[in-house]
């Protein structure tokens, strides 16, 4: 008897061939060195720190904005109750920004400082208003 090769059937496992290995993954040289083209990590010292803290200049911002407006309120003879509200927001805001700025959290220490002034003015002007006003009335009657 011949040995002879059988015709492979429709579900013949060897018909496509041996399987392929699976892909490896590259092999790194020995000593724990990176391989070329793999940059080394920087070192980690103690105390480091990640990404710097970011600047948080809304007090001072929100200061000098609620100070101009309250300002061109005050100079408004009709709308000092709003501008006694918004001097008074922005005095806060104001010294709000101002602590921070010393705490070096933030870096408009200018803009803190205008809407403190504009704040302040905000609130005398209609202050000075109100007082020609009284006086003004007492000397009529």
């Amino acid at each position: 008897m011949s040995a002879t090769n059988p015709q492979p059937g429709p579900y013949d496992p060897n018909q496509y061939g041996t399987p392929q290995p699976p892909n490896q993954p590259p092999q790194y040289p020995p000593g724990g060195y990176p391989a070329a083209g793999h940059p080394a990590a920087p070192p980690v010292y103690p105390g480091a720190t990640g990404m710097p803290m970011q600047q948080s200049n809304g007090m001072g911002t929100a200061s000098l904005v609620c100070g101009i407006i309250g300002l061109v309120c005050g100079i408004t003879y009709f709308l000092w109750v709003l501008a006694i509200i918004l001097g008074i927001l922005a005095i806060i805001f104001g010294a709000v920004g101002k602590g921070k700025v010393s705490r070096g959290e933030a870096n408009n220490g200018g803009s803190a400082t205008a809407g403190l002034v504009c704040g302040i003015l905000g609130m005398v002007i209609p202050a000075i208003y109100l007082m020609a006003l009284d006086a003004a009335i007492d000397s009529v009657f």
